[in-house]
């Protein structure tokens, strides 16, 4: 509630003066029942007047006893629905017109205004209570929702939010759903996607080619069969989900041997937090994530003894598990019985499939049967993922239950759209105080891929009424979203302005936005690659910036990849870019001798090697790097870790899993480094510290201490080389970013041993530190470009 709203509440008394208010409520105030809530509020205090929802707002006009008004306009935002966020109340004194009672107005469309839109919202607990009632008419319906409840964002096509601008449109409702749907005491009163059995969407169950299964009642078939072990497709809210039974290592194998996944961890759905604390440990914070409205995998500790088998999230610790969120999974699970595998419906690197044929054609090589429906899915939409790590829950992935509520922003920005990254892309759009930051797109590597962001952007550009001024897109050249804002620019009107930002300063100007700091801090950046302005891949960066600008005051030392991109699937070639450019502080680089010994050596042919021999000593295909990221593949390879990779950054992964637990807090020491000043910055060298890993495997010393010494190192040259920042420019805050801290052993260490310098430390919640949250800092710093 804006300081306005405040003052007027706060100097009215009980008198019988009459008066009237306009009252505008901005937010997620529509299709989160509002309406109703202030229907039956104003009702309470005996106020007449009217509400409305418009394109841009909740419109209220309210006359009665100033008393009463005044306790009508407290409880506005203190009892709001659980699921509404009121971004602001402004009021307005407006002339009593003698209205007889309270009413509910029809929506009001106004050109160019725009409202905010719920995301999709985990069934509530009455819902709930009606599917599993057998005396209930909603008994078993698996599209049961309410107003607190259920899809939004993935039905709608339009604002203002009705049953018209959705994909419901096509579902009369019958004669008991129109009555919930017109009575405002109702708590379906206006639930754009009210149905039941008689009226709404129903199941069918299919075989891969599309036949019909003949059943009375589909989930219960599709149920049986996951027991027995088949793989099943399942339409969900954004998307269909794969699922198979999380305790049979045969049926995971073939689902991952089927979907081109060897070793990705696999998301698994349990029916409760009982069954949760069954294979898993779990906080309070933990378990209130799992609960909440947003309902997103939660990455949970994995417990000793779990029936779910290994072969779901192979090498890790950490279980991806997520409670049922739509009528249907609570309906299923309670069926199964067991955990589920419920993993995104597509082939690896693809998007989520979300039409029934589209389904069948591109699934079904992997799937034997189909639990489907027939309302459609307007916008695709993957499961968020998140951490609870340092007390606080943070998005890794952000889509369902978070995606399209914005991030607000500490000034007015300009109409930007900001085109993301290549991997784990996003887009961002801005307007006003709002970022949108879309959905989780995914990686940006085929025309399917580039299709769904293309229709997203669209999507988001008409509902939030936003018509760009500014593009702000990543430096390297070959990301698809820079060749999609390029296309752009050439065929532009003129005035349309286009910013190429550094992938790093956005990275940096993301942790700034989300926090709200504006001011100058050290920015440490550590991620896998991002196009520098010298040409080269950065990626272990120390930045001193802000939203405008920023300078690049240090970075880890540049080494070769040999074969480019080669060298990121297989960070043995990593290992051996190092020892070649640091073979005086190796000893002998990459001769027999020094590579004996090794573990990665047996994983590298005769020939390989010669040719990345070859390529190293004339500099064929090797661009230079300054990657954190690469440098914890390169130690992962050189302990014998993981030499090749399935999924992107499981070197490291599996690295941070080698520590284990009563190491991972200890000051181990660590192993040496030196930061040495050049041209004005700081080189951090690493030569020392790959001599001391590559004698500490040679000597069989245990991999748990190499990777636990490994970690100290990273925490103390961050330390140091920010303490050497802040003496020279006087600053006190650190902003963490870049993938390389979604390691929540090396984020917990970092932060620790930053709060004990006395520097305040900012980090990610809202948006991922990887590359997942970039597109919000390239439009911050693409609005400030232009200002």
């Amino acid at each position: 509630m804006n300081g306005g709203t405040r003052g007027l509440v706060q100097g009215m008394t009980r008198t019988s003066t009459r008066k009237a208010i306009r009252a505008s409520v901005r937010g997620v105030v529509q299709g989160v029942g509002f309406r109703p809530f202030v229907y039956r509020l104003a009702h309470a205090h005996n106020l007449a007047g009217w509400v409305r929802n418009t394109s841009r707002c909740v419109e209220i006009e309210v006359e009665g006893e100033e008393w009463a008004i005044q306790r009508f306009l407290s409880a506005l935002t203190s009892e709001a629905p659980p699921v509404a966020s009121i971004e602001d109340v402004s009021l307005a004194d407006s002339e009593p017109r003698g209205y007889g009672r309270f009413e509910i107005e029809e929506s009001h469309s106004e050109e160019g205004e725009y409202q905010l839109v719920s995301p999709d919202i985990a069934t509530c607990r009455a819902c709930q209570e009606e599917v599993f009632s057998p005396a209930d008419r909603r008994y078993r319906y698996p599209f049961t929702n309410c107003t607190n409840c259920g899809p939004r964002f993935t039905i709608i096509e339009d604002i203002p939010y009705d049953r018209a601008k959705t994909t419901m449109r096509c579902f009369t409702m019958c004669p008991d759903c129109r009555r919930e749907y017109d009575d405002p005491l109702d708590r379906r009163f206006h639930a754009q996607p009210n149905a039941c059995s008689r009226c709404g969407p129903s199941l069918e169950l299919v075989d891969n080619a599309g036949s019909p299964i003949g059943c009375s009642d589909p989930m219960q078939e599709a149920a049986g069969l996951l027991v027995q072990g088949k793989i099943v497709a399942v339409k969900g809210l954004g998307g269909f989900l794969i699922a198979c039974d999380a305790t049979n290592s045969a049926v995971v194998q073939m689902l991952r041997q089927r979907k081109g996944r060897p070793s990705k961890p696999f998301a698994v759905m349990m029916a409760s937090l009982e069954e949760v604390r069954r294979h898993c440990l779990v906080s309070l914070e933990e378990e209130r994530l799992l609960s909440s409205p947003q309902s997103p995998i939660v990455l949970l500790r994995w417990i000793e003894g779990s029936s779910v088998c290994r072969e779901v999230a192979p090498e890790v610790k950490y279980l991806g598990v997520m409670l049922p969120y739509t009528p249907l999974h609570h309906l299923l699970m309670r069926e199964v019985g067991r955990p589920l595998v419920m993993t995104s419906g597509n082939l690896s690197e693809e998007p989520i499939a979300k039409d029934n044929d589209e389904a069948l054609r591109r699934l079904g090589n992997i799937a034997e049967y189909f639990l489907m429906h027939n309302r459609e899915i307007y916008a695709k939409y993957d499961d968020s993922v998140c951490v609870v790590e340092g007390g606080a829950a943070r998005v890794v992935r952000r889509a369902r239950g978070y995606a399209p509520y914005p991030i607000f922003l500490p000034f007015n920005a300009r109409q930007v759209l900001a085109c993301g990254a290549e991997e784990k892309n996003t887009f961002c759009l801005t307007k006003d105080q709002h970022a949108f930051v879309s959905q989780h797109i995914g990686d940006m590597e085929n025309e399917e891929t580039l299709e769904h962001y293309e229709s997203a952007i669209e999507l988001f550009k008409g509902l939030f009424r936003i018509e760009p001024e500014v593009i702000g897109y990543d430096l390297h050249p070959e990301y698809l979203s820079t060749k999609y804002a390029m296309e752009l620019e050439a065929r532009s009107q003129p005035g349309l302005k286009f910013v190429p930002v550094q992938h790093h300063h956005a990275h940096l100007a993301s942790c700034l936005a989300e926090n709200g700091v504006g001011e100058s801090v050290i920015g440490v950046v550590f991620d896998g690659t991002g196009y520098g302005l010298d040409g080269n891949l950065w990626g272990g960066e120390f930045l001193v910036g802000d939203w405008a600008g920023f300078e690049r005051v240090g970075h880890l030392e540049y080494v070769p990849m040999p074969g480019g991109t080669a060298a990121v699937k297989k960070p043995y070639r990593m290992a051996l870019g190092y020892l070649h450019a640091l073979g005086d502080g190796v000893g002998e680089g990459l001769s027999p001798q020094s590579l004996r010994g090794l573990p990665l050596l047996s994983q590298i042919e005769a020939q390989e090697l010669s040719i990345i021999r070859r390529q190293l000593e004339q500099g064929l295909n090797c661009p230079l790097t300054s990657s954190a990221g690469r440098l914890f593949d390169a130690v992962s390879a050189l302990a014998g870790v993981r030499g090749t990779i399935d999924y992107e950054a499981q070197a490291a992964v599996e690295l941070e899993m080698a520590v284990p637990d009563d190491l991972g807090g200890l000051n181990t020491g660590g192993y040496p480094f030196r930061v040495a000043r050049k041209g004005g910055g700081r080189t951090v060298e690493v030569g020392d510290l790959i001599a001391a890993v590559v004698a500490d495997v040679k000597a069989g010393r245990g991999t748990p201490y190499i990777a636990a010494d490994f970690h100290e190192t990273i925490v103390r040259m961050i330390v140091q080389v920010c303490r050497d920042i802040a003496e020279e420019r006087d600053i006190d805050a650190v902003a963490l970013s870049g993938g390389v801290f979604q390691n929540r052993l090396l984020l917990r260490l970092t932060t620790e041993a930053l709060h004990k310098e006395g520097f305040r430390v900012l980090t990610h919640r809202l948006v991922p530190c990887n590359d997942g949250g970039i597109s919000l800092g390239q439009a911050v710093i693409a609005h400030f470009a232009v200002s």
